[in-house]
């Protein structure tokens, strides 16, 4: 399930392209607040934007450039109710994929969002990001900020692994079945090794992880 991102301060609006979109198959979240949704779009993974272009606190052609200087390469699509070139212009400089002027048709921003989604897709391989980290699943391969990091083939399956079970609390036992596979000979302490050693390549600060979570008494849970 795609997940889209829509940053619209116009509750009404909000409301109506989220049902709009739920209705189609996409998960849906939404933020009115320009800095909160800034903060929200490099913490959490969305695979579009849906951007307004005037917010609280930061206009969208703020975030726009911010979320691309960060490296974040997700399609983002302004909304706006300025038609004038300059403003569209100004738009797509920032890093927009697509710019669509308000009022405007339900229908035509749906094929707009497949268009960008599939434009994605077919552009290579798939990409999973959180901070400054950007996960190439068919390359197996970590960047930090463009530059490769060595990973060894353990770490880079268990990165996989909390990659696609991102928000969710998995057990030491969990992760030796995921990655290690149920007959391996390897005790509980291995796993928490491993995590030690991923900490180290993909957290800001390892010793105070933002990413990767230990949940006390339960297991390890990936927040990206």
């Amino acid at each position: 399930m795609k997940r889209i991102f829509v940053v619209e301060d116009e509750p009404g609006i909000a409301f109506g392209l989220k049902v709009d979109f739920e209705a189609e198959g996409y998960e849906v979240e939404t933020e009115a607040d320009g800095q909160a949704a800034l903060e929200r779009a490099r913490r959490e993974i969305f695979d579009l934007i849906l951007l307004d272009v005037m917010l609280p606190r930061k206009d969208g052609f703020e975030i726009c450039r911010e979320l691309r200087r960060d490296g974040l390469k997700m399609p983002i699509v302004l909304l706006t109710a300025r038609a004038q070139e300059a403003e569209k212009v100004m738009g797509l400089e920032s890093g927009a994929d697509d710019y669509i002027t308000k009022p405007f048709s339900p229908r035509e921003l749906r094929a707009r969002v497949k268009a960008a989604l599939r434009r994605t897709q077919d552009s290579g391989a798939p990409l999973f990001r959180f901070g400054d980290a950007e996960v190439d699943l068919d390359r197996c391969e970590l960047r930090r900020d463009g530059v490769p990091v060595e990973l060894t083939a353990l770490e880079f399956k268990l990165l996989a692994v909390f990659a696609a079970n991102r928000g969710k609390t998995l057990s030491r036992d969990r992760l030796l079945d995921l990655v290690w596979g149920r007959c391996a000979a390897v005790t509980l302490r291995v796993v928490d090794n491993h995590i030690v050693e991923l900490r180290k390549k993909v957290e800001p600060e390892p010793s105070n992880p933002r990413f990767l979570r230990s949940i006390r008494g339960l297991g390890y849970r990936f927040d990206a």
